[in-house]
């Protein structure tokens, strides 16, 4: 014991003198910032490293103690599980053990279906883990591995592929070998939500104060926008993607709130309610934006309110603490959206007296009635940033017997999920044909490592950079175990001190995947780390079974990056395509549908679409993708003016002449195709000439009621025409992908 106390002494001297040597060599001292994550990790980080790893070797020795075949699965459970916080670690725990329970059943059907078909047999496994990753990609929530609906059916592929290749070679015995995995992966997960557990303290008040957090982060990211807006940028929230993103990334992680609050009074329904409320307030924005374009629009009225609106905007993130009630805020929110309607009244009785006195001066009466209509807008903006305050105060003070319900959405593409499984399935069909055709001892290792990283990352929207970062993992962790298998690991002949030469290992991995940009890789290690291990009570891990492990793991992770880089893989121009493709269509069903879907779905999926297209680009992004963000936003605004057009025909108060010329117009977006010929489009030419007569209407309309109708009408008629104006290369679909619009040229992310 002394001998192997002292060799681990000299193999943590060694390596820690091979890191200053490598880190620092003999020159001058270099900048370590990309290192801090190691060296100097903040405490919630080394937190999560040590909680995760005192579960995984609790849980090792657990399965030691109970002299389990394969104990190596229950450390690599907990690291499935483990994550920063409770609710992500119990919302993870509880799909693993619905995915496990789903994939462990069907691994003994499909044994116990065809044992003697291996052709059949590795087809039909396939396809199962193909079915799961089909199924995951329709679950609500984002593509991402933080979604833990989709995780899953990324478990049931997991099971589905150890359980039922591990079965291949015994399926005399897949009854106990089934119950020997699931008992490994109900292990883990035990061992992780029990230790997970100890380390909490006031949990449901830090997940109350971080909803209040994300959404004052979200609402002074809107604020920004806004205000850049109101003060003449009128592309201020086009040029502010990350201000959509973040609102989206922070409504999913509601949910895991909601599960450390236990028992709750819809305070999370309250906050995801409120981020929506964000996201339609801006679309107001845009809404308001394009009316600013028009000319002669901004009278003195507006530019006072505006100026008011913006001081207010400014001061309001900062005012929304835990320490300042929220009623003053609500107090001069009113107000100033009381002046702003008082204001728009005092416009229209101005211009109904233009109007209704001769000489008629037409161009003051235009000035009139267009100042009218963004004082309207910013009325309905405040509108809607009030109901996003009341959403936000309900949630971090519920109310007895609240039934209030607002449920997460998210819009699925059938293609992707169909192209998601399709990938998935060939992949690992095409290794059960390697295997096969060579007769390579250690092929079924090969396709079991294969099939897992099928099942964890062909859900992706990008799965061969996912796999990139995986390799990286993986070569970490093949060197970082051939130095404990070959050199440490061959002397410990207790488990205290198979702990203490692991302890070091897991750590840095835990530390790792608590660092952003290596979290992938992260999970590499963390994952393999166990594997190539392999510690056993009656024997230990030798060259022979290491390179017999390490090469099939290289290999697989290797064929999987090649696959998904040559079998359907990811085409960002292809995807924008489609997607322009889609939002003409969806724009042509909002004009025909006899029942509208909701102004919330018209917004939902238009961020869920700007999302994706953000998603695409790294630190740069090309004039063809920011006219694409632009574009995504622009349907957006049109789909919800759409919608407010038809609610306006449907009321019946309109003329007969303003009416006709507004159902021409949707006549029109009907059959919207976004071909242009000659220099406008039909559809555009349509709302122009809607726009125009409404106009020469208005302006002799003497009904007040009849006047504030056409008014709300030729709002939205304005804001389409300037939007389907000023995107046009977007909405022209003769363009494939913009490239004649733009030069092939980039722009700063941060632009």
């Amino acid at each position: 014991m002394r001998s192997a106390a002292f060799s681990l002494s000299q193999f943590y001297q060694a390596l820690a003198a091979m890191v200053r040597q490598t880190l620092l060599g003999g020159g001058p001292p270099r900048k370590l910032d990309h290192l801090r994550w190691l060296i100097a990790p903040d405490l919630l980080s080394f937190g999560y490293a040590l909680r995760t790893t005192i579960s995984a070797l609790i849980a090792l020795g657990i399965a030691l103690w109970w002299e389990l075949g394969s104990p190596q699965w229950a450390a690599l459970t907990v690291w499935m599980v483990a994550q920063g916080t409770r609710g992500k670690s119990i919302a993870k725990a509880r799909w693993h053990m619905f995915g496990m329970v789903v994939g462990t059943i069907c691994a003994v059907v499909l044994v116990a279906c065809m044992p003697q078909a291996p052709l059949l047999y590795i087809l039909c496994l396939a396809g199962g883990i193909g079915i799961f990753c089909f199924i995951g990609t329709l679950l609500p929530g984002p593509a991402a591995m933080t979604n833990y609906r989709i995780h899953g059916m990324r478990a049931s592929g997991f099971t589905y592929a150890i359980i039922a290749l591990d079965g291949v070679l015994a399926p005399d015995h897949i009854f106990e070998i089934a119950m020997a995995r699931a008992t490994y992966i109900t292990l883990g997960i035990v061992v992780e939500t029990t230790i997970s557990s100890l380390f909490q303290y006031q949990l449901g008040t830090r997940a109350r104060n971080r909803l209040a957090t994300n959404f004052v982060q979200a609402m002074g990211g809107a604020t920004r926008a806004l205000v850049n807006m109101l003060r003449g940028d009128h592309n201020a929230i086009t040029r502010s993607p990350d201000v959509l993103t973040t609102i989206l990334t922070l409504s999913d992680q509601v949910e895991f709130a909601e599960i450390e609050m236990g028992k709750h009074e819809h305070e999370g329904d309250h906050a995801r309610a409120a981020l929506a409320a964000i996201t339609v307030l801006m679309s107001r924005g845009m809404e308001l934006s394009a009316l600013l374009a028009v000319p002669d629009s901004q009278g003195v009225h507006y530019k006072q309110t505006a100026e008011q609106v913006s001081l207010f905007l400014q001061r309001l993130p900062g005012r929304l603490g835990e320490d300042h009630p929220i009623k003053p805020v609500l107090d001069e929110l009113t107000l100033l959206d009381a002046t702003c309607r008082e204001l728009a009244a005092t416009s229209l009785q101005e211009e109904m007296v233009a109007a209704t006195h001769p000489p008629v001066d037409l161009p003051q009466e235009r000035r009139l009635s267009r100042e009218g209509q963004l004082l309207h807008k910013l009325d309905e903006l405040l509108d809607e940033l009030r109901l996003s305050l009341e959403q936000f105060e309900m949630s971090r003070h519920p109310q007895p017997h609240d039934h209030f319900r607002y449920g997460m959405r998210t819009y699925r593409d059938w293609r992707v999920a169909f192209t998601n499984s399709l990938r998935a399935s060939v992949t690992i069909f095409c290794s059960g044909l390697i295997w096969m055709t060579t007769a390579w001892p250690d092929g079924l290792t090969f396709m079991m490592f294969v099939s897992i990283v099928c099942a964890l990352f062909s859900t992706l929207e990008q799965p061969a950079l996912a796999t990139q970062a995986f390799l990286h993992g993986t070569v970490c962790v093949i060197g970082m175990c051939g130095l404990l298998d070959l050199w440490v690991m061959a002397q410990p002949t207790t488990y205290e001190m198979l702990a203490m030469c692991l302890a070091i290992p897991m750590l840095v991995g835990g530390l790792a995947f608590a660092y952003v940009p290596l979290v992938l890789a992260a999970v590499a290690y963390n994952l393999f780390l166990p594997i190539l291990v392999g510690p056993l009570n009656q024997g230990r891990m030798d060259e022979v079974m290491y390179f017999n492990t390490a090469l099939p793991l290289l290999l697989a992770m290797m064929f999987a990056m090649w696959m998904y880089r040559v079998f359907l893989p990811f085409d960002p121009d292809g995807l924008r395509w489609d997607m322009r493709l889609d939002i003409l269509r969806w724009l042509r069903r909002l004009a025909a549908w006899r029942y509208p879907p909701l102004p919330s779905e018209v917004v939902g999926r238009g961020v869920d679409n700007f999302v994706r297209l953000s998603s695409m680009t790294g630190g740069k992004r090309s004039y063809v993708l920011e006219s694409y963000l632009s574009g995504v936003l622009s349907s957006m605004t049109i789909g919800l003016n759409v919608l407010r057009l038809r609610s306006i025909l449907a009321r019946g108060v309109l003329p007969p002449g303003p009416q006709r010329a507004t159902q021409a117009m949707m006549n029109r977006m009907q059959r919207f195709t976004g071909r242009y010929g000659g220099q406008y489009g039909r559809t555009s030419r349509a709302t122009h000439l809607a726009v125009l007569y409404l106009v020469q209407r208005e302006q002799v309309e003497t009904n007040l009621s009849v006047r504030v109708e056409m008014l709300r009408a030729l709002a939205s008629l304005r804001v389409i025409e300037t939007e389907l104006a000023q995107n046009r290369a977007f909405f022209d679909a003769s363009s494939p992908y913009l490239d004649p619009a733009f030069p092939e040229k980039t722009v700063p992310a941060s632009a």
